[in-house]
């Protein structure tokens, strides 16, 4: 069963917990628990700053950005082992975490990462 839409991990169990108490009430046999095992969260934010993309690419390791492609510039972070896509108007996504906890370390360290390297500006 694959489970997607939840806004946290905690509705991610809910949801869980739900279906199989639905799928009792149907009569419908559960053997043993669930594992519950969150494989990818996909987040956005906000940086609240624009960002300087080209500058970005060519100081940033592990980035791509291919703006006839794509608008967003492409970061694999190393750790948290995470993808972001970051775009000039400062709105970001991450995907593949498995913590929310993971998102907001990795947000925190790319906006400081990119304070860093003077490519943010205020909007």
């Amino acid at each position: 069963m694959v489970c997607t839409g939840a806004k946290s991990e905690s509705e991610v169990y809910r949801a869980v917990k739900n279906l199989i108490k639905l799928l009792k009430r149907h009569k419908i046999q559960i053997r043993e628990e669930p594992e519950i095992k969150i494989q990818n969260i996909v987040a956005s934010a906000n940086l609240k700053a624009e960002v300087d993309l080209e500058k970005a690419a060519f100081l940033l390791e592990n980035s791509m950005y291919e703006p006839e492609q794509f608008p967003g510039l492409i970061y694999r972070m190393n750790d948290p082992r995470v993808v972001l896509l970051i775009f000039s108007s400062g709105k970001c996504v991450c995907t593949g975490a498995k913590r929310e906890k993971e998102v907001e370390i990795a947000v925190n360290k790319i906006y400081n990462q990119l304070k860093e390297l003077g490519v943010l500006y205020p909007s």
